[in-house]
């Protein structure tokens, strides 16, 4: 194990399925160093920016059900939002929308611990000024995705952990899911840590109402698992607004990138893939399919000093290979 080297410290859980069935699963590590308990496949991770998948989905499952246009500006249902007519939902879900990134702003720490609600959270950031116009560049952004889970309460009168929870996790039977929660008692919870220096230290915490809906969801190897079969199986959107999720979009300019709604639409040796990572005090994770294989591949950490991501492609990469050989 090129990342995860140290047994005694957190670690790891990485799993891979063909064609919807597990052909590996490992973990490696503890899951609390303090209790001195090792982690194990039904381990539950938070999946920090994985959870953009989830509210993506649940933005095409309300324009399914007819609520509202991913063409939509969004001040059609955020009234006084700046600039909100030139800003679209789709601006929004493919990281094109130039608000100011929440991450990135020094007066976060003010907020950090606090219980926010999703209006107090678009507050916090609205009226900072952009970056660049709507559609002119791609530039990761988490308030796009927060903004995307507001509309979701507005629009569908729920709240977010609740639509979530009706529409993708009991449809899908993915019953280790959850919006995270540090009160709540979770069974087979990771807990989260962090290196300082040479030693492992409880994670930084944060209210989960911060990062909100573009970080805030907890999951395991097998309802991961779970998801990407009922993605494949339309289970929860038609072909049609699936194939939105995962086409890549072009810039006001013309220029294609390589961002779907949710999901990075890129190459892995050829070979076109959806990738997206995560990572939040404590975790970090990693999720790639492969259409053309149907191989899906996921490595997820308790320590943010482990990244899981070129360990969950190069396994993709020695599946593939595998495959090639015995065609």
């Amino acid at each position: 194990m090129t990342v995860i080297s140290d047994g005694q410290g957190p670690g790891g859980a990485f799993m891979v399925a063909q064609k919807g069935k597990v052909i590996y699963q490992k973990t490696f590590g503890k899951a609390n160093l303090e209790l001195n308990v090792k982690l194990n496949t039904e381990s539950v991770f938070q999946l920090g920016s994985m959870t953009k998948q989830f509210t993506a989905v649940a933005i095409l499952l309300l324009e399914q059900q007819g609520k509202l246009n991913v063409n939509d500006p969004i001040a059609k249902y955020i009234a006084g939002y700046p600039a909100g007519n030139k800003i679209t939902i789709h601006h929004l879900l493919t990281h094109t929308s130039g608000i100011k990134d929440f991450t990135k702003m020094k007066s976060l720490a003010s907020i950090a611990q606090k219980e926010m609600t999703a209006k107090m959270m678009v507050d916090f950031f609205k009226d900072e000024p952009v970056d660049f116009a709507p559609g002119e560049r791609f530039e990761y952004n988490n308030s796009g995705y927060v903004l995307l889970g507001y509309l979701i309460e507005l629009v569908s009168g729920e709240r977010y952990a609740d639509f979530i929870q009706r529409h993708i996790f009991d449809q899908l039977d993915m019953g280790h899911s959850y919006y995270a929660n540090d009160r709540q008692i979770i069974k087979n919870r990771a807990y989260g840590y962090q290196k300082k220096e040479n030693a492992y230290v409880n994670k930084t915490s944060i209210n989960f109402s911060v990062p909100f809906s573009s970080g805030s969801l907890m999951s395991t190897l097998a309802d991961l698992l779970k998801w990407q079969n009922g993605l494949n199986q339309n289970k929860v959107l038609n072909t049609k607004e699936t194939t939105k999720a995962f086409s890549s979009y072009k810039l006001n300019n013309g220029e294609q990138f390589n961002y779907g709604y949710g999901w990075h639409i890129k190459e892995m040796d050829g070979l076109p893939i959806r990738a997206h990572g995560g990572s939040i005090f404590g975790f970090k994770s990693m999720g790639i399919y492969v259409p053309s294989e149907d191989i899906y591949v996921v490595g997820l950490t308790n320590c943010d000093c482990n990244s899981p991501t070129l360990l969950t492609e190069n396994i993709a990469r020695l599946v593939i290979a595998q495959l090639t050989k015995s065609k």
